[in-house]
């Protein structure tokens, strides 16, 4: 998924601000670039090219000179290292489990902050996106989990990535945070 313009971000601000007056309930969006930042793995396969190099090195040129060698792999070894920092090829060496599950870690943990340590608001419901992963939920208070029901939320968030896919990533997180904001409103509306 790519990043959100200035104007879009203003825009989700807006409707997600909107929200706020409509509804009892506490609702939050948490959009992160990345839940992890993945540190070992360029290391971890730079460490593996660098060992199957010098194999091949040393099985090619038996006469090959020691400091030669290894002044060879530690050259591998840093540059490989560096290049794999690049965060999109980073992101491409972590298995999609791995990156699913750090992605949903992070999304329980706002989800605690945002949402469960608000004493004004009991209830509530976060929108959670992390671009990078392309993970995204909907994590709500067991009350409102309860009155909504897991199918309705995945409904949300499907309609959210077919948007997202199509190009309209900010129009996929209005149509989201509108549908999500229905829900808070019928459960738990503002008192009048």
């Amino acid at each position: 998924m790519r990043q959100l313009t200035p104007d879009e971000q203003k825009r989700i601000e807006t409707v997600t601000a909107a929200v706020a007056t409509r509804t009892h309930a506490h609702f939050a969006l948490a959009i992160v670039p990345v839940s992890d930042r993945y540190r070992l793995y360029p290391v971890l396969l730079a460490a593996i090219v660098t060992l199957v190099a010098a194999g091949i090195t040393a099985a090619a040129l038996p006469n090959l000179p020691f400091a030669t060698g290894a002044i060879g792999e530690g050259a591998v070894f840093v540059v490989l290292s560096l290049a794999l920092e690049w965060l999109p090829l980073r992101l491409m060496l972590v298995p999609r489990r791995v990156k699913h599950a750090r992605a949903r870690q992070l999304a329980h943990l706002e989800f605690a902050a945002r949402i469960l340590a608000q004493k004004a608001h009991p209830h509530g419901i976060l929108f959670f996106v992390s671009l990078g992963e392309r993970y995204v939920e909907i994590l709500a208070d067991a009350a409102m989990h309860a009155r909504v029901g897991e199918a309705e939320w995945q409904t949300i968030v499907d309609r959210f990535i077919t948007a997202a896919k199509a190009g309209s990533l900010a129009d996929g997180f209005v149509a989201a945070i509108e549908s999500c904001a229905a829900h808070l409103e019928r459960h738990f509306p503002r008192a009048g």
